[in-house]
């Protein structure tokens, strides 16, 4: 179940990158190495926690990108329906007036100015929608970027923990990663913990 963040809203994976970075960052540091003792459940508990927020975060730039094509849509229907409009308004000048030239001179400039506002329309809502998804990139970019750190930090240490088999440093790698769990036995693991 999702922890909620102050506020009330819950937790989007920036704020669990943060908090996985602040972990580490806080790991008591062992003498003359550039090594620290993190709380293995605590840094477990935080990426299962990204495991459930990076759906989110998936859905989020799906309902974004349905938006945004729905912005499209409707700056459509409405280019469309000023378009109309002006051709209506336009025929009813030539019949009521009965002055051709001024009508047909209205009438292009009728439709002249609503195709420009359908376009300007257009062009809004495609600028508002391309902003939206590069904002999402970025941010999706840059969670990514933080995960692998945490990971490759995490890969470093397990590493240093392996070329210590005696466990002197208090720390006992083999009950931090158990190379003989099965992953693919376990429904609830959505990706093999590196």
């Amino acid at each position: 179940m999702w922890r909620q963040a102050r506020g009330g809203r819950p937790l989007d994976i920036v704020f669990l990158v943060e908090q996985l970075e602040r972990l580490i960052a806080n790991g008591r540091r062992l003498p003359l190495t550039k090594d620290s003792i993190i709380d293995r459940d605590a840094a477990l508990a935080i990426i299962d926690e990204m495991r459930l927020a990076v759906p989110e975060e998936v859905r989020a730039a799906k309902r974004i990108n349905s938006e945004s094509t729905g912005i499209i849509h409707k700056a459509e229907e409405q280019a469309e329906e000023i378009v109309a409009r002006a051709q209506e308004q336009a025929a009813m000048l030539i019949d009521e007036r009965g002055l051709t030239l001024a009508a047909q001179e209205e009438s292009r400039r009728i439709i002249a100015r609503a195709e420009q506002e359908a376009e300007d329309v257009r062009h809004g809502a495609d600028e508002y929608a391309a902003g939206v998804l590069e904002g999402l990139q970025a941010s999706v970019s840059s969670t990514l970027r933080s995960i692998d750190r945490g990971l490759a930090m995490l890969d470093e240490r397990r590493a240093a923990y392996a070329a210590n088999p005696d466990g002197a440093d208090g720390y006992a790698p083999e009950a931090a990663y158990d190379e003989s769990y099965d992953h693919e036995d376990d429904p609830d693991a959505s990706a093999p913990r590196r």
